[in-house]
């Protein structure tokens, strides 16, 4: 018997790096009871199972090179057609481009799927920068801080474990900004892309993050019931 869709279909998070996609992609997929299909974890699964797939992107990634969008959307085609998610899943970090953006609607298309909803976290600037300059992750458990909005109760040391905070390479100022104008060059397409094919609601991510998934479930839950085929809205 067909498992019953608990979404009408496939949801995507768009918006900026510290926006928090990753944090409401988790919220939302379990909200839902659907996978979160991840690129990263895609990756890790391909090479671990020893795939053809993963095989030709452990060897771009070992040249420190950019997967091709072959493999990535080769790895979304077998991933998307897995039983688990069969009653609907929400893709976390893909795609990341138009040309992307194309080919996934003809691979959910192919395994009997509507285009997705792109939600999109609008966030201001001021608060990427914050956001992901002050992020520190503990180097032992690998929970995440940050020292202006959720500091560690002793600076520099895990709550948890006492294990010391470190910030990533990629969360220095400098290149925090470079990363917030690569977006803009390559990925903020998308939201033209997704509103012009009236697939695209716009949220405010300003605000804390549970509140945020509070107002994110009670806007898609319509997509249960088949709605939203249409979302073109800011909320």
């Amino acid at each position: 018997m067909p498992t019953a869709k608990k979404l009408s279909r496939p949801l995507l998070f768009l918006g900026p790096p510290g926006a928090g996609k990753g944090t409401q992609a988790r919220a939302i997929a379990a909200h839902f009871g659907v996978p979160q299909i991840s690129t990263g974890d895609m990756f890790r699964d391909h090479v671990a199972r020893g795939t053809e797939l993963g095989r030709q992107a452990k060897a771009v990634m070992e040249r420190g090179e950019l997967v091709s969008d072959d493999i990535v959307c080769g790895m979304v085609a077998e991933r998307i057609r897995r039983p688990d998610g069969a009653g609907g899943f929400l893709l976390d970090g893909f795609p990341r481009t138009v040309t992307q953006a194309e080919r996934l609607e003809t691979l959910l298309r192919e395994a009997g799927w509507a285009g997705p909803l792109a939600v999109n976290l609008e966030v201001s600037y001021t608060s990427l920068i914050r956001r992901l300059t002050g992020r520190r992750t503990c180097a032992v458990c690998g929970e995440i801080y940050n020292i202006h909005d959720r500091p560690p109760q002793q600076p520099g040391r895990c709550d948890r474990d006492g294990g010391e905070l470190t910030q990533r390479a990629d969360d220095r100022e400098d290149v925090v900004r470079e990363r917030l104008n690569e977006y803009d060059r390559k990925t903020k397409p998308l939201i033209e892309f997704y509103e012009h094919r009236g697939a695209l609601l716009t949220v405010n991510g300003d605000e804390a993050p549970e509140a945020l998934t509070r107002r994110l479930i009670g806007l898609l839950e319509p997509a249960r019931r088949g709605g939203l085929a249409g979302a073109e809205r800011r909320a």
